[in-house]
């Protein structure tokens, strides 16, 4: 069970496929004349059966509507709150099962995602459930399931600035997620998930040369002085390891990896996830590199004494601390790829997004 930093168990969630799935399965009850149910019950992948209130009861001639406010339970989601709406309609006779994107939700525009381009960005685990669900209505009244599948979410396109959509080529919404229909609170799987789909996206577009950034700060750095437009930004966060272990079996020609220099001495260090909870700065490893680019004895006792990274940066002055953990770096990187055919970089930036390393292009 997921805590949080004072060891508190924190609550799971459901995702925006489970919504959808419980929403489509009340409407298409409504649009076959069952009326809508109080509470709708799911199975999701692994068998668990939550049960979802309704927020939203419509129908009319030809067609129901129903939907659920998305409860992510403790995860910063950012759809957490969100009514996931489904509106049923009978298709023509043959059409089989067809989905559609409503306001909110976004439509593929880009190759390498599990979706056609054209596709509503609804995933394929959802739409499974939702056509197991609306089939076994269809199949009580003896009827075809040729059913029209609409997914909205007032207020998607707001919500999907902030995620990596309009990256991946995913406009005007959000999408409709989810592989076990659980939100796992800070799961890491998530972020690591989106990171590999950014990267599919750019084999996919045949990008030459992608960076994967920790922050904004370091993303506007890479932008500037490697000269990279947005599409070529994978929000890597914490996840150095992650991104690189899947570039080593889904390799781009050219790889930069840009970030503050504290998370860089972590990963010059060895360390592949960068988070504050989970790694530190070994202090006593930084201060030997300074003795490397020529800080007296004096300066490096201090430096292994020192309290943060930033402290033994501004200890540094003018001496190249910042080159040799871009290099340090570089080798670490290199060592998890493991000779597969990415040319590697790294730039490390402080606070104000100055390159204070770069360990070039020979990677």
């Amino acid at each position: 069970m997921a805590e949080d930093d004072k060891g508190q168990a924190l609550r799971s969630g459901w995702t925006t496929g489970a919504c959808a799935t419980a929403a489509a399965k009340a409407a298409c009850a409504a649009l076959f004349g069952e009326g809508f149910p109080d509470a709708v019950a799911i199975t999701l992948p692994g068998g668990r059966q939550p049960v979802f209130s309704l927020a939203l009861r419509e129908s009319g001639p030809g067609w129901a509507r129903a939907g659920v406010v998305k409860d992510a339970g403790d995860d910063p989601d950012v759809t957490h709150g969100a009514t996931i709406i489904a509106t049923l309609r009978h298709a023509a006779a043959g059409a089989g099962l067809v989905f559609r994107a409503g306001p909110g939700v976004g439509t593929v525009t880009r190759p390498g995602l599990p979706l056609g381009i054209g596709e509503p960005a609804i995933n394929p685990v959802p739409r499974r459930l939702i056509g197991e669900a609306v089939a076994a209505i269809a199949a009580r009244h003896g009827a075809p399931c040729d059913l029209e599948v609409e997914i909205s979410v007032p207020g998607g396109e707001d919500l999907a600035i902030r995620t990596w959509n309009p990256r991946l080529g995913i406009l005007g919404g959000i999408s409709i997620l989810g592989t076990t229909g659980v939100v796992v609170p800070y799961s890491c799987s998530a972020w690591i998930h989106s990171i590999q789909r950014g990267i599919d996206v750019a084999r996919a577009c045949g990008l030459a040369h992608v960076a994967g950034c920790v922050g904004s700060t370091s993303e506007k750095a890479v932008r500037r002085v490697r000269g990279l437009g947005e599409e070529a930004i994978i929000d890597m966060g914490d996840f150095a390891g992650g991104m690189l272990k899947y570039l080593r079996r889904h390799p781009v020609p050219r790889v930069t990896i840009a970030g503050g220099f504290a998370k860089m001495c972590k990963l010059a260090a060895g360390e592949m996830d960068l988070h504050s909870s989970r790694s530190q700065v070994d202090m006593a490893w930084l201060a030997a590199q300074l003795g490397r680019v020529g800080a007296d004895a004096g300066l490096v006792a201090a430096a292994a004494g020192a309290n943060t990274a930033l402290e033994v940066l501004e200890m540094a002055g003018p001496l190249p601390l910042g080159e040799a953990v871009a290099r340090q770096a570089l080798a670490a990187a290199r060592a998890v790829l493991d000779n597969a055919a990415v040319s590697l970089d790294v730039l490390v930036v402080d606070r104000q997004g100055r390159v204070i390393g770069d360990s070039g292009g020979s990677g």
